[in-house]
């Protein structure tokens, strides 16, 4: 292996000398990279191979050939590139070669050699890896397409990019985003064979007919994918997706139409195609001889107008198509325009009319979804519209009796409303709700009840919430508990909940801070509860929590009546308690609090 090893050494001597000669680095420095040469080396030659040796190779190979960069650009000098860094480039794709060959299946170390290539290799050497990658990797479809991108964008051939697709489609011939980009590679050369004509046409040269053909020209070879394509992909979605890109380019209009009229045609029973024949209203100009509206507010009329003819799609799409998922595409719709900031007051009337019909036709089928359901009441109570507001969430609640959100839903309008029967409602919920799922809701009852009874109500809903929420749950009500306590009863209050408390795990480390907080928040902040508050945290993360024990120790070093005589009892305890990381993270904070105050 020395041998090895050596002549290796040996071989990088020549463009060494050559670093030396011109000056862009000193013997030191060439002394200093033989050696880091050698030891890099003697990783990468030894009998058992780590691919974390050939990265930190390669990395030390890159960093060097980016000096060697900024020093040619500070000295002006530009000469010797065959001899220094094409020599480094070669030795490192040797590299990448060995390590791509024992890590076959590594696809991150090929991205890797490919980043390297493409800033550093020529374009046939690239072409050579991207072969090599696909030939192992052929089960992965996004790695075709960067190939026949590469061969198309960057080396500029749409033949080598066709073949590339064609070869990827036997391997995978129901892969959507292989049409996909297989599709837009034919359009976009199309695209520049049509440039490139304009070009011709304009300087009056002479070109072959055979180069340009009308139908190329047309976009055949894009139309022949499409026509392929949807015969082995079924769908709207698909459809539509070749659509969109279909018309990105301004020569495809006949493509585009036929792309459309087959969509109509093919997916009458897909909401999604409804969906964008109605949206596509927004797109259409209007005609030169329609009228046009007053200057001052023609956006406004022509978008009312546009939108209108939208919906008027959606009518047709939702009796045609009355189904959930047809009826949530026309809210979406009515919610994203009623969204869109407008300075009409008019036009937003009607946006605001067209969602409320929109909600309630749907809610008459029964074909409003939970989600939307929820959007509606929350849109009514926006409005104030309260009335109608309740009936829908109590249709809502009789729809969806197991949804904790509909429940809240129903709550919140009743809390808005002032209802005399929020606690019987509240009530309600628990008896058709999982206690799993009953959280959100007791954390709501208590919150209305501080705002508008007595502390002792509130304080009994927090009980009972205890006693039906159990297990991890349970945590957050207990820190809601006690922040409800010292906002009530002040610190005397949060110790009894806190003393109630104590012995009710789990617990969480911030129900614990809190009531540190709280502590040294008064006048005659006392130690012995504060020292009493830490054992009882630590009782229960001193494990884990490095911070904790930190903070212990600065408490008895910090406040007037601490006993920082102490601190090395709680230092050892904390390095006998801790864990793992965790007690690293200790020794190291202790030692910075310790330099702090030296």
């Amino acid at each position: 292996m020395a041998e090895i090893i050596q002549e290796r050494i040996e071989d990088r001597l020549p463009e060494l000398e050559q670093l030396e000669r011109v000056g862009l680095f000193s013997h030191a420095e060439i002394k200093a990279i033989i050696k880091k040469a050698s030891d890099l080396e003697y990783k990468i030659q030894r009998r058992a191979l780590f691919k974390e040796d050939f990265i930190n190779y390669v990395q030390y190979e890159i960093n060097l050939l980016e000096l060697i960069q900024r020093r040619r650009i500070r000295i002006g000098y530009s000469f010797k590139k065959d001899e220094i860094e094409n020599s480094i480039v070669h030795r490192v794709q040797g590299v990448f070669r060995r390590a791509s060959a024992k890590w076959k299946d590594d696809v991150q170390l090929w991205l890797s050699y490919i980043v390297f290539c493409k800033k550093w290799a020529t374009k046939v050497q690239l072409s050579k890896v991207f072969s090599a990658m696909l030939a192992i990797h052929s089960n992965k479809p996004a790695l075709w397409i960067m190939a026949a991108k590469w061969e198309m964008e960057d080396r500029l051939s749409s033949e080598s990019a066709r073949q590339l697709f064609l070869r990827a489609l036997r391997f995978h011939p129901e892969c959507p985003k292989l049409y996909q980009e297989y599709f837009r590679m034919e359009l976009m050369n199309t695209e520049k064979l049509r440039k490139e004509k304009q070009e011709f046409e304009r300087a009056d040269m002479e070109m072959e007919t055979s180069d340009y053909p009308e139908e190329i020209l047309k976009g055949e070879l894009a139309r022949i994918i499409y026509k392929n394509s949807i015969n082995i992909i079924k769908g709207a979605e698909f459809h539509v997706s070749l659509l969109s890109i279909a018309q990105l380019f301004d020569f495809a209009k006949d493509l585009q139409k036929e792309i459309y009229d087959d969509l109509q045609a093919l997916h009458t029973d897909d909401p999604l195609t409804w969906d964008y024949v109605a949206r596509r209203e927004l797109e259409i100009q209007p005609e030169p001889g329609e009228e046009q509206p007053a200057v001052k507010q023609s956006k406004a009329v022509e978008v009312g107008r546009k939108e209108e003819r939208c919906c008027a799609v959606y009518e047709e799409a939702v009796k045609a198509l009355p189904t959930e998922a047809m009826w949530k595409c026309y809210i979406n719709f009515c919610l994203e325009r009623f969204t869109k900031k407008t300075s009409s007051t008019l036009l937003k009337g009607k946006r605001l009319q067209r969602t409320m019909t929109a909600f309630r036709k749907a809610h008459e089928l029964r074909l409003l979804p939970e989600f939307q359901c929820k959007q509606w009441i929350e849109l009514l109570l926006h409005h104030k519209f309260l009335k109608e507001a309740l009936e829908v969430a109590v249709a809502g609640t009789e729809l969806f009796r197991d949804s904790g959100t509909m429940w809240q839903m129903k709550l919140k309008v009743l809390i808005n409303s002032k209802s005399p029967d929020i606690a019987m409602v509240f009530e309600e919920a628990f008896a058709h709700l999982k206690s799993q799922d009953c959280l959100p809701l007791w954390i709501s009852w208590a919150e209305w009840s501080e705002g508008v009874q007595t502390p002792e109500d509130t304080e009994a809903i927090f009980k009972k919430a205890l006693l039906a929420v159990i297990g991890a749950n349970s945590v957050t009500l207990k820190e809601k508990y006690l922040d409800w306590a010292y906002r009530s009863g002040g610190c005397k209050k949060a110790r009894a909940v806190f003393k109630s408390l104590q012995e009710s795990r789990p617990f969480s480390v911030e129900f614990f801070r809190k009531m540190i907080q709280f502590e040294k928040e008064q006048e005659s902040c006392k130690m012995a509860n504060l020292r009493e508050y830490y054992e009882r945290a630590l009782r229960e993360f001193g494990s884990v929590d490095a911070d904790l024990w930190m903070d212990y120790i600065k408490e008895e070093l910090n406040h007037p009546f601490g006993r920082p005589e102490n601190c090395g009892q709680i230092y050892w305890r904390a390095v006998k308690m801790l864990q793992g990381e965790s007690a690293e993270v200790f020794l190291a904070k202790h030692a910075m609090h310790q330099a702090g105050h030296l």
